[in-house]
């Protein structure tokens, strides 16, 4: 097991128990931090762009190698300690960029929106990561690869700098003084996930605020002007798919929609909400409003129980999958990554209570419990215990019977007068 592994290894439990934490603390407080659907959805994209970075990596991680093998001025020694520190400084700087740019350029931000597309600001909105980041974030490293960063050396640093970076996201801690105008702490980052006007645009650091004092990027968290979280062009949405593919597809339709050709290319270079002006004038959008009420659609305790739960077994097989990644065939591989992603995008359309999310979880309940008991077997694990095959029946039975309680229960309140969205 290599030190990233191994980092990672340790890391996971302990973001769990932070959430955990944090979410007893809010309690003690009486702060509502936490909506379940909404830390469902944020995982959900973690797990998502974790799947993704299985069969990335070896793309991102290996044109980097290849340039620091034909393109690098210097021979940096893994063994030196300033090789490492300066390496941490060196990254840190390069994701400002990336960071600042992924505010700034519109193809850019329709991969970064994910992470920002919460309307809670806590623990689980630090694990909300795009799935497409890995189409160009990787161009913004290879100055350190040119300035002969060892790849061991490159990776270790940028996990250290994503880890760091969980912490901040949080309603729970206040000012830190001195710390504050040095590091990115949760008062500077809250300020970065804020869409009020004052905040926009604002404190991009990973570890060091230090770059934004430098560049003019950094303001101040304003006790008179609370920060609200989210997007100016609200997901209202729990299907991660969507939620990745959102801006994209919002880009692409103007792209069409614009007569210039000089347009067509313009749109996805320039900042966020710009669109041509005869783009504008024909398929005009509504202005933001700050006081728009947030996207959460009402669950009864029973289903909210239900989706926890599913979760739960869906973020265990997310674990699985990255176990085995390694080790797994390529159809295999590819299987159950799809298996995954569509898996969990049922679950947010059952938890956005519409009908349809009822037969669809239902649906994927069936083919759950159809894969071991047809083939044997679970995506690569040829041969499975009967006793296994047998737990993956039982809780494909259970869940049914419990979904049709929770679905029968759903159609009965709307007979009442309940509205169920369709």
């Amino acid at each position: 097991m290599n030190m990233q592994e191994i980092i990672i290894t340790w890391a996971t439990p302990v973001f769990f128990v932070l959430i955990a934490l944090e979410l007893l603390v809010a309690k003690l407080r009486g702060r509502a931090v936490y909506h379940s659907s909404d830390a469902i959805n944020s995982l959900a994209l973690g797990v998502i762009s974790q799947i993704v970075a299985v069969f990335s990596k070896l793309l991102t991680l290996g044109i980097y190698a290849w340039c620091v093998q034909h393109f690098a001025l210097f021979s940096l020694p893994t063994s030196s300690v300033w090789v490492w520190v300066s390496a941490l400084l060196v990254y840190d700087f390069c994701y400002y960029w990336l960071h600042r740019c992924g505010h700034e350029v519109n193809v850019l931000w329709a991969a970064h929106v994910v992470h920002h597309q919460s309307e809670d600001y806590n623990l689980t909105t630090a694990l909300r990561q795009t799935g497409s980041g890995v189409l160009l974030g990787w161009l913004f490293y290879l100055p350190m690869a040119i300035l002969g960063y060892p790849l061991e050396v490159f990776v270790v640093v940028a996990l250290i700098d994503l880890l760091y970076q969980f912490w901040v996201h949080t309603e729970l801690v206040g000012r830190l003084g001195w710390f504050d105008r040095v590091f990115c702490s949760p008062s500077n980052h809250r300020a970065h996930h804020a869409v009020n006007d004052k905040y926009l645009d604002r404190n991009y650091g990973g570890i060091l605020i230090l770059w934004d004092r430098l560049f003019g990027t950094f303001i101040e968290e304003d006790d008179s002007d609370p920060p609200v979280f989210g997007t100016r062009s609200p997901l209202r949405s729990w299907n991660p798919l969507w939620a990745n593919a959102e801006v994209y597809w919002a880009t692409l339709k103007d792209a069409w929609h614009a007569r210039r050709w000089r347009d067509k290319l313009l749109i996805w270079v320039k900042p966020p909400g710009w669109r041509p002006a005869d783009v504008a004038a024909r398929f005009p959008k509504p202005e933001f409003d700050i006081r728009r009420e947030r996207f959460l659609p009402t669950l009864s305790r029973g289903l909210t129980a239900y989706s926890l739960v599913q979760f739960a077994l869906l973020l265990a097989m997310g674990v699985h999958f990255l176990d085995l990644a390694k080790h797994l065939p390529a159809l295999s591989l590819v299987g159950y990554a799809v298996f995954l992603v569509l898996s969990l995008t049922v679950l947010g359309a059952l938890t956005e209570g519409r009908r349809s999310g009822f037969a669809l979880e239902l649906a994927r309940l069936l083919v759950t419990a159809a894969i071991p008991l047809l083939s044997g077997g679970w995506f690569g694990v040829a041969h499975l215990d009967i006793v296994v095959i047998g737990l993956f029946l039982a809780i494909a039975v259970v869940s049914a019977l419990v979904l049709g309680w929770l679905a029968l229960s759903a159609h009965s309140e709307a007979g009442n007068g309940k509205a169920i969205p369709g």
